[in-house]
């Protein structure tokens, strides 16, 4: 059974189907984004769902002691720490597959994410993990798609997101020789709101490789970059 809509703040949806917790926003046209995307099968399900279910249970609880905008900081906060939870969880590297940690597969990702810029996005940072990838962008100037002939719509940053992952897990997997899946489906998603919030994201993307323990120093990294 599948639970309605929850709206978690800052132009973010929720709902729960077929056991999993997705999270998507509304994008805004030439908004920056901070976005993470993982490989297939990169966290385990029961321990995903766990966590889930436990954010949806506090979201619920939250309509029952809050409301107004106090609700929505509480939820923003809540959706920071679920966030932050997860990429915790993948930086462990303890699941799934962590095929980014081979050069030429990394590689492969960094050239696609370069080639799309300028024409779908500004491309501030990003950060090559052995099973994620984050990066920070805006889309400043870059148009909206026009809705296709069979009547679904895009947005700027949905188009930018099919076209990278598609094309570079089709190079991965043709390297790796092998078939399937190589993205997890969803990516996250989020509106940057700020100057504040912007270097603080900045300051998460690149000191990545220190928490997760594959190095001291962020500029050893050869997966990291930041534009000038």
């Amino acid at each position: 059974m599948q639970l309605p809509y929850v709206y978690v703040g800052r132009g973010l949806w929720a709902y729960f189907s077929a056991g999993i917790f997705h999270i998507f926003n509304i994008h805004v046209p030439g908004a920056t984004y901070f976005i993470t995307f993982r490989l297939a099968g990169s966290l385990p399900g029961e321990a995903l769902m766990c966590v889930q279910e436990a954010y949806q249970a506090y979201l619920g609880r939250l309509e029952c002691t809050l409301s107004g905008s106090a609700m929505q900081a509480e939820r923003y906060r809540a959706q920071k720490r679920y966030f932050a939870h997860l990429d915790t969880l993948l930086d462990q590297v303890r699941y799934g597959p962590r095929w980014l940690a081979q050069k030429e597969c990394a590689q492969i990702v960094a050239t696609c994410i370069r080639e799309l810029a300028p024409t779908h996005y500004r491309l501030h940072a990003f950060c090559i993990m052995p099973n994620h990838v984050h990066m920070l962008i805006d889309q400043q100037g870059v148009s909206e798609p026009a809705p296709r002939a069979h009547g679904r719509t895009y947005t700027a940053l949905s188009r930018a997101m099919r076209l990278l992952k598609g094309k570079s897990a089709a190079l991965c997997n043709r390297y790796l020789g092998r078939r399937g899946p190589f993205w997890q489906h969803e990516s996250y998603d989020h509106l940057v709101r700020d100057e504040r919030e912007y270097e603080r994201i900045l300051a998460y993307i690149i000191t990545n490789p220190i928490r997760a323990g594959l190095g001291p120093d962020w500029e050893r990294w050869p997966y990291t970059y930041v534009a000038e």
